[in-house]
């Protein structure tokens, strides 16, 4: 029996690694292939597999698919309106040319809380372009530390999809989630993002690419520095708050009823991301002139890459019941254990494995999330699974090379060659994902005391 649960497991993914990288076969698709394959072989009734799938999609997607889709809308209406240009361009101003890196950091790991890391590096590459020209210095200077606060906080901080998703798989709260991903992420950025990227930039100097049009007008009219972070602050405050008042470290600051039952509510990631998506709506749309029919116009189509996220993570949702059901996750629990390879480093192991053979940080995470939560006992507290997630979300983060829609796209807008695309972008997320796993086990060293 053992034997033919190994077998499954190592069939499972082997055959989702060849239907991805061989066929090119959908990650969607692909998953619940691999997914049904797993089941069969380790012996489940053809019944029992497609209740698995039913109870592995919806288990998931109940959660998922409301945040990641408040989170697209969101995210859809701070772009359209030029908040990611005006934090840029007021951080740029508040620092300064020579401190421009730190303005880019700070202006990547902000943006990208509500936006798609290819979408906010799109929009905000000009700003790259343009201080190049003015200061005549590698363009690697600003655009890896902004590539670094992007990367980070796509990876690690929730309303971002992966973290989104490998919290509901684990069962983490995405409170501590977010706690921990800033806890995570300010070190990663500041060594990442600011150490390693000047030295990078120092030893290549990248001038403009030749065939990227440069952005020829001022940025005019766009919404103010104050009021994008302050509506970008309120979910991300409001599911703090909510986490830290019902966990048991405020059990001693006697908080009336009423006061826990209204921060349930407001502190829920849905009713965050509704008042966040109202206050975005108005302030950002209605306010600034935007029309009703345009602003239904950028949300819809927001919702359209929403749902392909939303899709992969119900199918990692499956694969993860599948493993659960059969009994193969308790077995790969009993077989770590006996060996002594702690959760947190197969949490990251895995994840890292998975994303540098078939380069989609997306699948690496749901794929090793599906992996760990079989692993979890009944007393894994909320703040292990929360530290378990940033590691996943480290190692998912690992070696972007070719494989790598990621990869192509800083070599193209950055007019690197493939060799210096992997001595910088490629080395970069490598870092990233080294630097955010030795905070994760400092932290949860801390935790455990």
């Amino acid at each position: 029996m053992e034997l033919t649960l190994v077998i499954a497991v190592v069939l499972s993914i082997g055959l989702l690694l060849l239907l991805i990288l061989q066929l090119k076969i959908q990650p969607f698709l692909a998953l619940l292939i691999s997914s049904v394959v797993a089941g069969l072989v380790a012996g489940m009734p053809p019944d029992s597999v497609i209740q698995s799938i039913q109870n592995g999609m919806g288990g998931t997607l109940g959660f998922v698919a409301t945040v990641v889709g408040l989170g697209a809308l969101f995210g859809a209406v701070l772009e359209h309106s030029g908040g990611a240009q005006s934090l840029a361009t007021n951080l740029l101003k508040r620092f300064g040319d020579k401190k421009a890196p730190l303005a880019m950091v700070l202006t990547g790991f902000v943006v990208a809380i509500p936006v798609f890391f290819d979408v906010a590096f799109v929009i905000l590459v000009p700003i790259i372009y343009a201080l190049k020209a003015k200061t005549g210095k590698s363009l690697l200077l600003f655009a890896l530390p902004l590539l670094a606060g992007l990367a980070i906080t796509h990876a690690f901080i929730p309303p971002t999809p992966g973290p989104v998703a490998v919290a509901e798989i684990l069962g983490a709260p995405l409170g501590w989630v977010i706690a921990f991903g800033f806890l995570t992420g300010v070190p990663t950025a500041a060594i990442a993002g600011i150490w390693f990227s000047k030295r990078i930039a120092a030893r290549m100097d990248i001038g403009l690419p030749e065939y990227m049009e440069q952005e020829k007008h001022e940025i005019t009219d766009y919404p103010s520095f104050s009021l994008i972070l302050s509506i970008i602050a309120v979910p991300i405050v409001l599911i703090v708050f909510n986490t830290v008042i019902s966990s048991p470290l405020a059990t001693e600051w006697n908080i009336s009823t009423g006061v826990l039952n209204t921060m349930s509510l407001l502190g829920h990631p849905f009713m965050a991301l509704i008042i966040a998506n109202f206050l975005a709506w108005y302030f950002l749309g209605v306010k600034r002139g935007i029309t009703r029919d345009e602003l239904l116009k950028v949300s819809s189509r927001s919702l359209g890459p929403a749902g392909i996220i939303i899709l992969l993570t119900g199918a990692g949702g499956v694969f993860k019941q599948i493993l659960v059901d059969t009994g193969a996750g308790k077995l790969l629990a009993e077989s770590m254990t006996s060996i002594g390879i702690p959760v947190l480093a197969f949490a990251f192991l895995s994840a890292a494995a998975i994303r540098i053979l078939q380069g989609s940080a997306t699948v690496a995470m749901i794929t090793a999330a599906g992996l760990t939560a079989s692993l979890l006992k009944d007393s894994t507290g909320d703040m292990e699974k929360a530290l378990l997630v940033i590691a996943i979300a480290s190692g998912a983060t690992i070696l972007s090379h070719v494989n790598d829609s990621g990869f192509w796209l800083v070599n193209r807008y950055l007019g690197l060659t493939e060799k210096q695309t992997f001595r910088s972008w490629s080395l970069l997320t490598t870092v990233i994902a080294l630097v955010g796993f030795l905070v994760v086990v400092l932290l949860a060293l801390l935790v455990s005391v």
